[in-house]
């Protein structure tokens, strides 16, 4: 009996291919609108890596989710530049169904919004709501409650990634979940000032290259948004998505809400500004509180 076991199991696997990737409970039919399983329920290696990553970034934000419905009877979440809106679905879908929360998916492509939209009434996912809205107007609509809970921002290309976190900071979210991605605006500034800056610092040899200033540029923009989270009260941690065979697009920003903004941080970040030349981007990182 004993010597069965194994076998039964490894042919219930075997009959199952989906049984080691999929989650208890979790609708096939999901995946299916959402291209990650095919339309015959089949996983292929692109898909499958796909679903690792939002699996691992549900690993991050899961904890979250039961921080706040630890400490509060309700959860509001936001995601920012939502695309298909993949992150939304499969959070509700693996930890919000039965649970008294609302996800808000913010895009500002209609076409994107209106699938949405269509997908959640067909599954019956009714606390969910997609906006078709622009940072400026998401913070001031009607639709969206004064203050959300956790903010959620993947693979947020070049300022999309600071748009969210205004958006945050407005809405006073207690948690900030960040995945930067195609991050263009610092490195563009530094390549615009290079010859003046060469007369101001060593340091401008960082990004003497064209391949360090865009590498540079990408790695000062996520230090300039650390410090920015932190002279708002805000615990960051940085850490890796995934490993990366699997996503260049790899950084993930964990900030969570303490209330006690970090005494040197805005410091920091306007010498920061100032050592490379970057003071036009003083509105952006040190605008009002």
């Amino acid at each position: 009996m004993k010597k069965s076991a194994p076998h039964s199991a490894a042919k219930s696997r075997f009959a199952d291919p989906l049984a080691d990737v999929l989650r208890p409970g979790q609708s096939v039919e999901l995946l299916k609108e959402l291209h990650i399983l095919t339309r015959d329920g089949k996983l292929n290696q692109d898909s499958r890596r796909k679903l690792k990553q939002v699996y691992h970034l549900c690993h991050f934000i899961e904890p979250l989710i039961d921080e706040v419905l630890g400490r509060q009877d309700t959860l509001t979440l936001a995601d920012h530049g939502a695309g298909k809106s993949y992150l939304g679905f499969i959070l509700y879908d693996l930890y919000l169904k039965e649970r008294p929360a609302h996800i808000f998916g913010i895009e500002t492509r209609a076409e994107l919004v209106e699938k949405s939209r269509a997908l959640a009434a067909r599954l019956g996912f009714p606390r969910m709501s997609f906006l078709d809205a622009t940072v400026a107007e998401s913070i001031a609509s009607d639709e969206m409650p004064p203050t959300i809970d956790i903010v959620t921002a993947l693979h947020a290309c070049n300022t999309a990634t600071d748009d969210a976190i205004r958006f945050a900071l407005a809405k006073k979210a207690r948690h900030i979940v960040l995945v930067p991605c195609c991050q263009a605006e610092v490195a563009a500034i530094l390549r615009k000032h290079k010859n003046e800056s060469f007369g101001l610092t060593p340091l401008s040899e960082l990004w003497r290259h064209p391949i360090h200033t865009r590498e540079f540029g990408s790695q000062v923009t996520n230090v300039l948004r650390c410090l920015q989270l932190e002279s708002h009260g805000y615990a960051v941690t940085v850490t890796e998505l995934v490993g990366w065979e699997h996503s260049l697009k790899n950084e993930l920003i964990v900030a969570t809400q303490t209330g006690k903004p970090r005494r040197n941080a805005r410091e920091r970040l306007q010498q920061i500004l100032q050592a490379l030349n970057l003071q036009e981007l003083e509105g952006r990182f040190l605008g009002a509180d």
